[in-house]
């Protein structure tokens, strides 16, 4: 792995990301003025449905395409900082490392500029840095938000409403469960430490896909070129990575959905559209190579997981999720969430 040229990556990610004729109109303006109080409305339904505690005040912006893909790539950047200066110790700074770190980067860069086109609202959790001293803010992809509701004529009021919700439950996970931050940041730390040479893998590499061949199997899985690539410690580290967030995820949408079911008019026609959008046949390729598959699929997987256990439990037996990470449900048994329950007690 050499280190990654961000600001290529950035410039990159900033040209496939493009502009949107609804960007500096006075539409844009609206939802930028609106957006405070979406948050403050949601947040409040969502910590009684959840019952985990506000904590302070996050930033809340409404971003261009450009700003969001900008944004990222400067999150990645200081994330991976650490590895990298280990990295770029041990890999030396010939012409070889160069080049890997503008291939690096132009890769990076057209995988975040081609989901900045996509992506509706996030939460962004983040190393701190001068101007977010918090690393904790509520975006809105406005152009996108925007669209989503001319496309499909959805209610603006209600469809802006139901964006903030998922963030403000996602922000609620991070903030309202004290561990789990730290939890989630030394889990990425994990995988980057884990990026070391691996001698013989390019053998590897031709053997499973070989095998896959033979089985029938897609040659790239759910985790994509970065799960392909990966050591089988690596590959352990993602199941990890993969299991906490479709417990996100899933968590985030049932709380989504119920508080949209009592509050909105218009949210089994949302949920619709918005389960078709992820399932479009011609996203799939660029899913699978990405690995953006698996995040698709973290959706379904967290809400039957989640749904799975309040049949069997009752939905309050999900704190015990948030009691530790020893007691986060593995990839293995957020498809059996029999499994977990029966570990957990």
């Amino acid at each position: 792995m050499s280190s990654i040229h961000w600001p290529l990556a950035a410039r990159v990610a900033g040209g496939m990301a493009g502009t949107h004729p609804l960007e500096g109109t006075y539409h844009f303006a609206a939802l930028t003025r609106l957006a405070p109080d979406l948050v403050a409305r949601a947040a409040a339904l969502a910590a009684a449905e959840t019952g985990l505690p506000w904590v302070g005040s996050p930033a809340v912006r409404v971003v261009t395409r450009v700003e969001w893909a900008e944004a990222n790539i400067d999150s990645f950047g200081r994330l991976l900082a650490p590895a990298e200066k280990k990295l770029e110790i041990r890999a030396g700074r010939g012409l070889g490392g160069k080049i890997g770190a503008r291939l690096l980067a132009a890769e990076v860069g057209a995988l975040v500029g081609a989901l900045a086109k996509r992506v509706l609202g996030q939460y962004e959790l983040v190393v701190p840095s001068g101007e977010d001293t918090n690393g904790d803010t509520i975006m809105f992809a406005g152009a996108n938000v925007l669209q989503m509701e001319r496309q499909h004529e959805f209610r603006p009021d209600e469809f802006r409403f139901w964006v903030a919700l998922h963030e403000c439950t996602h922000r609620l996970q991070f903030t309202g469960v004290p561990w789990l931050r730290g939890h989630f940041m030394s889990l990425v730390d994990d995988l980057v430490e884990a990026a070391e040479p691996e001698p013989g893998r390019m053998q590897r590499l031709a053997e499973e896909m070989r095998q896959a061949s033979r089985d029938g199997r897609p040659l790239v899985g759910e985790s994509g070129l970065m799960g392909l690539l990966a050591t089988p410690h690596q590959r352990r580290l993602l199941e990890r990575v993969q299991a906490l967030m479709a417990l996100l995820e899933g968590h985030g949408h049932v709380v989504m959905d119920r508080i949209g079911a009592r509050e909105l008019v218009t949210q089994e026609r949302m949920a619709r559209v918005l389960k078709q959008r992820r399932q479009d046949p011609r996203s799939k390729a660029f899913f699978r190579l990405t690995g953006l598959e698996m995040k698709m699929k973290q959706y379904d997987l967290g809400q039957r997981f989640i749904l799975g256990v309040e049949r069997h439990a009752g939905f309050a037996a999900l704190d015990a999720a948030w009691s530790g990470p020893e007691a986060l449900p593995t990839l293995e048994e957020i498809s059996h969430p029999q499994q977990w329950l029966a570990r957990v007690g």
